[in-house]
């Protein structure tokens, strides 16, 4: 069984020949590679490589043509700060609050809008080099968090709360982004976008925003890259985010991602039959000991033995000055118990 076939199992609730474990490294691939993490998220081709080099050195079971948090935002006119060992963060938002001129702002093509077309080139890349062996990733925000890099997040709850319509409008629009750009993504080789929406966290919003505002739209966003073709769609909240996963299954989702927020006995119970993947501490890949790593991975494989359904990874983004060792202990725990 290959890396593919083994994640559609688990998201099918089968029977895998081991645990599949994702880790979720996307700078720390050029940091191991020696590459400037600005070089990297900058230039398709060598994120491609760095990928493909972090994939042969631990053996886990997807790589991802991901860059930061910024490319959409910077494609609509974001102007950014480029610090050369981190990733780049904005610095000043496309709209203001008191001149929301949507018209301005056309959907952005994906072939030739910012560093859009490197990160298609790197999808590219990577589907030529590993085909369905290895599952392929990509990313594009929810649309919470582009709403929120399009205006701020504090001028956006502003917006949702004085004028609801404009912020429906708002949302429609970054929905409509990503909409585009995740289908691009599926087109160019990605197997399925990963949907990345930390700003709709419950740490930051009550669940009936999410269910007024956000579950329409991230249903249409997940049917679309259903229909272009995504066997699996996935999503990740930031945080503990425990009272909105029951409205997961309502918007199509196959596998969520859970924070180390969350507690998984509590997650197992509000998704039974959802895929689960997480969530071990990221912060934990760089402070603490191999043999730590090991026993929370142990922990969780113990946790989901009987269940199925779930695929061993970090809960968000395993940092780029991650000790190797740590990710190579992740996934050994997972062969020992395949």
């Amino acid at each position: 069984m290959n890396s593919l076939e083994r994640i559609a199992a688990a998201a099918a609730f089968g029977t895998p020949d081991r645990v599949p474990v994702v880790a979720q490294v996307f700078g720390h691939a050029g940091v191991l590679a020696g590459v400037a993490v600005g070089d990297y998220v900058r230039d398709g081709a060598l994120l491609a490589r760095c990928q493909l080099a972090a994939l042969a050195h631990y053996g886990y079971d997807a790589v991802f043509a991901l860059m930061d948090v910024t490319v959409e935002a910077e494609a609509l006119g974001a102007r950014l700060r480029w610090p050369a060992e981190r990733y780049p963060s904005i610095e000043t938002y496309p709209l203001r609050p008191d001149r929301l001129d949507f018209a301005r702002l056309a959907t952005p093509d994906p072939a030739h809008a910012g560093r859009m077309p490197e990160l298609l080139q790197a999808a590219r890349l990577l589907r030529d080099a590993v085909g369905d062996e290895v599952l392929v990733v990509g990313c594009v925000l929810g649309p919470m968090t582009l709403a929120s890099q399009l205006l701020g997040f504090e001028a956006a709850i502003y917006l949702a709360i004085d004028e609801p319509e404009q912020f429906g409008r708002l949302l429609d629009f970054a929905t409509e982004v990503a909409m585009r750009f995740g289908v691009a993504q599926i087109q160019a080789g990605v197997h399925l976008p990963l949907v990345f929406d930390p700003s709709a966290s419950p740490e930051l919003l009550p669940p009936q925003f999410y269910r007024e505002f956000l579950l329409p739209r991230l249903a249409r966003l997940f049917g679309a890259f259903k229909a272009a073709g995504a066997p699996l769609n996935w999503l990740h909240t930031a945080g503990a985010a425990e009272s909105i996963l029951p409205f997961y299954p309502l918007v199509g989702v196959d596998i969520a991602n859970i924070d180390y927020a969350v507690d998984p006995e509590r997650a197992l119970r509000a998704l039974p039959h959802t895929c689960l993947d997480g969530n071990l501490k990221p912060l934990a890949f760089v402070c603490d000991t191999p043999a730590d790593i090991a026993g929370a991975s142990a922990r969780l494989l113990d946790l989901f033995a009987a269940r199925g359904g779930f695929i061993l990874s970090s809960g968000c983004e395993i940092p780029p000055e991650a000790r190797p060792e740590n990710i190579t202990a992740m996934v050994m725990a997972a062969r020992r118990v395949g």
